[in-house]
Order: C-alpha cells, then sequence, then structure tokens
C-alpha cells in the first residue's frame, strides 16, 4: 500500500471503531499505532511511544486546560448560574418569551466562567428549566432553549476546543478567543430573535412573566458583579496583553474560587469535588490528546494529508466550494460524533487543505476564521438531530418532554447557526476584526 492509501485506511478505520462504539482515545491510538507500525515497523513506535506522553504533556501551555476548567468547577458550585440568570430574568422575564431570552444571556454569562457545552447545559437546565415550566412555557420551547444555550459555553471565550484547536495548529490562544466574541455576541442575539419568532408563531408557548420593580432589577444586577468582574479582567488582559492566556486561566480560577469562598458557597467539600471533577475531566481529555498526536504523527508520515491538499487544490472549483464542502462535512459528522473528537480527528486532514486555498487572507488569518467557523459547526452538531449531545442532556433532565418535541425546540437555533456560518463565510472580517492579525 501507498502513503496515501494507508492514511485514508487509517482515517476509515478510525470512524469504523466510533461507530463500534469504541472509545474515541482508544480508536485513534489503535489506529494511529498500526499506521505508524506499518510504516515505520514496531520498534520505532515503541520508541516514539515511550516518549511522546511526556513531550506533549509536560507542556507549561496544556495547563490552560485543567485551569479554566477549575474556573468553570468554582463558578458551578458557587452558585453563579442562579444569579446570572436572576439578573438576566429580572431584566427580559416580562418580555414575550423573555425567560428563554433570560435562559440564552444566563447561559452566554456562565459559559464565560465556564468553557464546556456540556457543563453549561446541563447546570443551567437545574435553574432555567424549572422556571419556565412553572410559568406555562411549553416543553419544545424550554429543552430547545436549554440545548441551544449550552452551546455557548464552548463559543464564548474562554473554551477549551479553542485551546486544544490553537495547540494544533500553532496559533495564538488570545487571538482565537478574541476571535470568538463577536460571534458569540451574534450567537446570543440569533437565539434570541429566534425564540421571539417562535412565540410569535406558537401563540402560548411563552406566556409573560410578572414585571420584576426596578429596585429588584438593581439588586439582581449587582449580584452578577463579580461573574463580570472576572471576565473582564481575563479576556480583557488577554486582549491588552496583561498576561499570557494561561496566566489568565490562572488568576480567572482562583479569582471565582475565592469569590466562592467568600460569599460561603465554597467550603472544603465542594472544593475537594471541583478539584476532583476537574482531574477526571483533564485526564480525559489529556488521553484524547494522547490518541491523537499519534494519530497525527502516522497521518504525517503517510503525507496523507499534504497529498490530499494538493488534489483538492488542483481541482478546477472556487476555494470557497471547497469550503463550504469542509463545512458540510463538519456537520454531518457533527450530528454523529463528540466534538473534541470531531476536532482532533479532522484538524490534520483539513487544515492543510484550508491553508492551501487562496481565501484573500494571510495563513495567520485563515487558520484563526478556520477554527471559529469549525468552532460553530462543531456547536451546531451538538444540538442537530438525531445524535446531537445536548439533545440527549437536556431531554433526560425533562421530565415529560418526547424527544420529538425537543428536536422541534432546537430547530430554530440550528438555523440560526448555520446562518451565522453563512455571515462569517461571507464576511470574514466578522471575527477578524478584534483580533488586529495581519
Amino acid at each position: 500500500m501507498t502513503g496515501y492509501e494507508i492514511g485514508m485506511s487509517m482515517f476509515g478505520g478510525v470512524l469504523i471503531l466510533l461507530v463500534l462504539r469504541v472509545p474515541v482515545a482508544i480508536a485513534m491510538l489503535v489506529t494511529g499505532a498500526t499506521g505508524y507500525a506499518a510504516i515505520l515497523g514496531l520498534s520505532p513506535l515503541l520508541a516514539t511511544l515511550k516518549s511522546l506522553p511526556f513531550t506533549r504533556f509536560s507542556s507549561y501551555t496544556l495547563s490552560i486546560i485543567p485551569l479554566f476548567l477549575l474556573m468553570g468547577e468554582f463558578a458551578t458550585r458557587s452558585g453563579m448560574n442562579t444569579s446570572l440568570f436572576g439578573a438576566a430574568r429580572a431584566w427580559l422575564g416580562h418580555r414575550p418569551g423573555g425567560l428563554a431570552m433570560a435562559t440564552i444571556g444566563g447561559c452566554a454569562a456562565f459559559g464565560a466562567l465556564c468553557g464546556s457545552s456540556i457543563a453549561t447545559a446541563a447546570t443551567m437546565s437545574h435553574v432555567a428549566g424549572p422556571e419556565m415550566r412553572k410559568h406555562g412555557y411549553s416543553g419544545a420551547l424550554t429543552t430547545g432553549t436549554l440545548a441551544g444555550g449550552g452551546t455557548l459555553g464552548i463559543l464564548i471565550p474562554p473554551s477549551v476546543i479553542l485551546v486544544i484547536y490553537a495547540l494544533y495548529t500553532e496559533q495564538s490562544i488570545g487571538a482565537l478567543f478574541i476571535a470568538a466574541i463577536v460571534p458569540g455576541v451574534l450567537a446570543v442575539l440569533g437565539y434570541m430573535a429566534v425564540i421571539r419568532i417562535y412565540v410569535a408563531i406558537v401563540p402560548g408557548a411563552a406566556p409573560p412573566a410578572a414585571r420584576i420593580p426596578w429596585p429588584q432589577r438593581w439588586a439582581a444586577s449587582r449580584q452578577v458583579w463579580p461573574a463580570a468582574l472576572v471576565f473582564f479582567v481575563v479576556v480583557g488582559g488577554i486582549y491588552d496583553g496583561w498576561f499570557t492566556p494561561t496566566e489568565a486561566a490562572a488568576i480567572g480560577a482562583v479569582s471565582v474560587g475565592l469569590l466562592g469562598v467568600v460569599q460561603g458557597r465554597i467550603c472544603w467539600p465542594q472544593f475537594v469535588e471541583a478539584v476532583r471533577g476537574t482531574a477526571v475531566t483533564t485526564a480525559l481529555i489529556f488521553l484524547i490528546l494522547l490518541g491523537a498526536e499519534l494519530f497525527s504523527a502516522a497521518l504525517a508520515l503517510t503525507r496523507m494529508p499534504a497529498e490530499l491538499s494538493l488534489r483538492i487544490v488542483s481541482l478546477d472549483v472556487s476555494p470557497w466550494l471547497i469550503m463550504t464542502m469542509i463545512l458540510v462535512i463538519y456537520l454531518v459528522l457533527g450530528c454523529v460524533l463528540e466534538s473534541l473528537a470531531m476536532v482532533l480527528l479532522t484538524l490534520p486532514v483539513f487544515t492543510p487543505v484550508i491553508l492551501a486555498l487562496d481565501l484573500g487572507m494571510s495563513p495567520a488569518q485563515t487558520a484563526i476564521w478556520f477554527g471559529i467557523m469549525v468552532l460553530i459547526a462543531v456547536e451546531v452538531g451538538m444540538i442537530s438531530p438525531p445524535f446531537g449531545l445536548n439533545l440527549f442532556v437536556i431531554n433526560s433532565m425533562a421530565d415529560g418532554v418526547s424527544m420529538g418535541r425537543t428536536y422541534v425546540g432546537v430547530a430554530g437555533f440550528c438555523i440560526s447557526d448555520v446562518v451565522r456560518l453563512g455571515l462569517l463565510m461571507a464576511f470574514p472580517q466578522i471575527a477578524l476584526w478584534l483580533t488586529g492579525v495581519p
């Protein structure tokens, strides 16, 4: 077999193993090891396995992942989700669909502290879900809003997937965080517009809640200033160059933890649970990263990504058509694959292709813009029927709501995401103008 054929076989082999429900880390480790041994032999493979884990995980930059995860754990256990939703409800709850809009606002604010879609969706469902059902919101709108709002956890910086994308494409983590801000704001506005349209089309789906008096609105707003301060210090510090993204993650984790302690919401048991939860999630992510590293190394030896890039670029078609086809592949894969697995599986193949296309941007701009596009495509996959992971998480917590009703409720949010992808495709500067990347 040629190197190209081995590379294509490896890619297909991973997909087959995933279909057979083999854990993604094991699937990539096994396939990567098999491909590596087929090209160089067993002894070089064993030598690589001896040094690869230390080489990858001794990286200082990788410490940003457990730090941001710890910040999210502290935010969850300090009850910041309740305060954020309460403030959003005070300002928006009396409007048509206001509680659902408040849920979107709360998810966006909590996502700025969490960085995880599943955690954001699950955490906010405990707070916003009962509130919406108590006020007579339909099951479809309730579950659809929670599933859609949860995806903001990976789009609003900080984002674990953006960190991993930056590490594997050797791009600036800070630039990617900044590039995600405007698309994140557009996502919030688009989701709120979807709710408003849904309420207009389906009367009675979202009865308005009682109007909150102005003094109570200001009181609720004062409860969220710590979370707002942490976000602006972390993201603003990265943007202005006060500290590196890793230092920002450490400052954010310590700040949120101290706020929880001062407010009396984090005691020793909660602290231990937060550290344990961070350790478990970090171990899972790092095992996937190890599998992806070996898989990428074997693919590089086959030269399949480079050869595939040359074949695609030589086609007599528009580069934007190729980009559209890649996004369609991401949308399809997102319906059946977990987000992190999908990103790590496809980056070694698609990144060389994208960087070889003439899209009218510099290589650095192209890489950052493509990262945001991938992130949104992953976001769509997490709420796309029939296998979107957020749908199952939210539906399992919603008693009496069928999965079919959840599919109906989330459809508008999927459409909003696709529209946003189209806008970013037509106007890449939406994501790039704050970054200042030449």
